[in-house]
């Protein structure tokens, strides 16, 4: 489960990728057993040539110090760190590696700003990357690339598609492994109950709208039948 640090890191590097000219996706394998890149970066050079950029993102010192493989198999690779981290790990951090560090957006100064910005924080270069040879063949790269992006399209449309490609038993199903963490001191925070509030709602509703037209249809019967007598 990724944390809400993360997500807002994510995000942030995201549009910083897209706003260099590159195209990006977060969580791609890698051939050879070289580790699952946290986001690859593909962009087309001005002499046709394509340069890939590997970003694997830290949120903490536990987590830099992770036993998970580093996939820096780039042209150029970068650890993405929020401020704090960085200023605890950077003696060991290898010298071709490049650092963004990762600041959130003042919470008053979004309060007075004239427009939200669009990403939950921005992206500074504290270390620039140096420059290798890709440690997977290109061909690779961009057959993964290619599969990650499909993944995501494919998350897209489910979301876009939402809860109508399940079945009614696949839902229910999910509302009762829901109950089982019902809290019943605070009631109003289980969507179960609410759930079931709106669902008789609904439903009391749909009945006082049929018995408004059933009143309505008896009243005009007796409107006819009133007119019809001598």
């Amino acid at each position: 489960m990724k944390t809400k640090l993360t997500l807002e890191m994510e995000a942030t590097l995201y549009a910083y990728c897209r706003e260099a000219g590159a195209f990006a996706v977060e969580e791609v394998t890698m051939p050879d057993d070289a580790g699952i890149v946290d986001t690859l970066s593909y962009q087309e050079m001005p002499d046709k040539s394509i340069e890939w950029r590997c970003y694997e993102l830290k949120v903490t010192k536990s987590d830099f110090h992770s036993k998970a493989k580093l996939s820096f198999v780039g042209h150029y690779n970068y650890f993405v760190l929020p401020l704090k981290l960085y200023q605890t790990v950077q003696d060991e951090i290898p010298p071709r590696i490049g650092v963004l560090i990762y600041r959130p957006f003042d919470a008053e100064m979004l309060a007075t700003a004239t427009e939200a910005p669009s990403t939950p924080g921005y992206l500074t270069v504290a270390r620039p990357p140096r420059h290798q040879d890709l440690q997977v063949p290109a061909s690779e790269l961009t057959t993964r690339f290619i599969a990650s992006q499909a993944r995501e399209v494919g998350k897209a449309k489910q979301m876009a598609t939402g809860l109508k490609q399940y079945s009614t038993d696949r839902l229910y199903q999910e509302l009762k492994k829901r109950h089982q963490h019902y809290d019943i001191y605070d009631p109003d925070a289980n969507f179960y109950d609410q759930f079931i509030e709106d669902t008789q709602s609904t439903a009391v509703t749909a009945l006082q709208s049929e018995i408004d037209a059933l009143n309505l249809e008896r009243h005009d019967l007796q409107q006819q039948l009133k007119e019809q007598r001598p």
